[in-house]
């Protein structure tokens, strides 16, 4: 099945206004369809290890090689809405599958190459407590500092990347995330191949599946970065067809008996200025805010967590689900249960919207110029393409 027929409900401006009916949050299909059985899966088509699962685009079974293309931000209703602009795309064969919760780079990038929900692997947010403090993980930074010395990735995110492969897996990344604190922790021991222009990332991978390499992860961030700046317009619209074009050359590229398998981290929604401003009755029981905007953990002050959650479904019950942290766990959000330290770095109360705005921390003062953002459970955010085309 290919994505042209998604028809999911989307979240866009127009859903801005506030709402009395609740949907249902699209939870994170772990154990099928999810981000979390993709590497695993890809490795069983390969190497034999386990039998791919069912949502696994079928030709795999006979490739030889294979490279996976992660294109950060591309949701699986994004792409269905614009198949004029990404043919190539829209030809390859799949299903759309989940992202995990919160639906974010941080977190879904290290649940697909560690093959574990976010509960295991322990990466909450793209902001996350440590006492009382606040990590940036994307750049590994307390308080702007470098935080690679006290906060060791090893240890803060302890799940091998990339398990069940015979050897270190060749990524073919942007030369600014070569080694970085997000770098280690979710990648690992990955042979870094890093590219300068979109251009140099189809040489890399071209140059790798010459010499033989049976599993090629590649990562593109471009759509993403397009959309935060400058929303789903016509700035998207042009990336998507850039990328369509690239996809087009890497599929040149391949060998006879190669796949390429094109795969996201989550999807976008268009907030633009929108934002919901938490006011005293709510803050004053607050020491910390984490996450980010469509999935807003918020840090209660002993005792004051009943008082938060009845403010907060007071105000935002009508734009957002509003879920304690004991709820999430229970409900399976993250999938599974946390160690002590894991559930150290969640809030007490978690705060995700429903309709296209967002919950505004001041102190992140970099989030607030984000046009088009993510982390909530819509379909939306957490649908993205799994797609692959016909060996060649």
């Amino acid at each position: 099945m290919g994505l042209a027929g998604l028809c999911c409900p989307a979240v866009t401006a127009a859903d801005s206004n506030k709402r009395s009916d609740p949907p249902v949050p699209l939870l994170p299909d772990f154990g099928g369809a999810c981000l979390t059985g993709v590497i695993p899966g890809l490795f069983g088509c390969l190497y034999g290890n386990e039998a791919a699962p069912s949502f696994m685009p079928a030709n795999l079974a006979d490739a030889t090689q294979i490279v996976l293309l992660v294109l950060d931000g591309l949701g699986a209703e994004q792409l269905a809405a614009r198949p004029h602009l990404a043919p190539t795309l829209t030809e390859g064969v799949g299903t759309p599958i989940t992202s995990v919760a919160p639906s974010t780079t941080a977190c879904a990038l290290t649940s697909l190459s560690t093959g574990v929900p976010p509960a295991t692997h322990g990466i909450v947010g793209y902001r996350v407590a440590l006492g009382d403090e606040i990590m940036n993980v994307l750049t590994w930074t307390i308080s702007g500092a470098d935080a690679r010395m006290r906060v060791p990735s090893g240890t803060f995110q302890p799940c091998v990347p990339f398990s069940g492969s015979p050897g270190p897996v060749p990524v073919v990344t942007r030369n600014d995330f070569g080694p970085t604190g997000f770098s280690a922790a979710h990648l690992g021991a990955a042979d870094l191949h890093r590219w300068h222009t979109p251009a140099g990332l189809v040489t890399g991978v071209r140059g790798l599946l010459s010499s033989g390499a049976r599993f090629i992860y590649a990562y593109y961030e471009g759509i993403d970065k397009v959309a935060h700046a400058r929303g789903l317009g016509e700035y998207y619209d042009d990336e998507l067809v850039a990328v369509d074009r690239m996809v087009g050359d890497l599929l040149a590229s391949l060998p006879a008996g190669a796949a390429l398998v094109v795969t996201a981290d989550h999807g976008q929604v268009e907030v633009g200025g929108r934002g919901e401003i938490l006011g005293g009755d709510i803050m004053d029981a607050v020491t910390l805010l984490s996450g980010e905007g469509r999935f807003r953990w918020l840090h209660v002050r002993p005792g004051a967590q009943d008082t938060v959650v009845h403010a907060a479904q007071e105000h935002f019950g009508d734009v957002a689900w509003i879920r304690t942290r004991e709820q999430i766990i229970n409900d399976g959000w993250l999938g599974g249960v946390p160690s002590a330290a894991v559930a150290s770095r969640m809030g007490d109360v978690a705060l995700m919207p429903f309709v296209a705005t967002a919950f505004l921390d001041p102190a992140d003062t970099g989030e607030l110029r984000l046009l088009a953002r993510h982390g909530s459970l819509t379909p939306a955010e957490m649908l993205v393409p799994l797609l692959s085309w016909p060996l060649t």
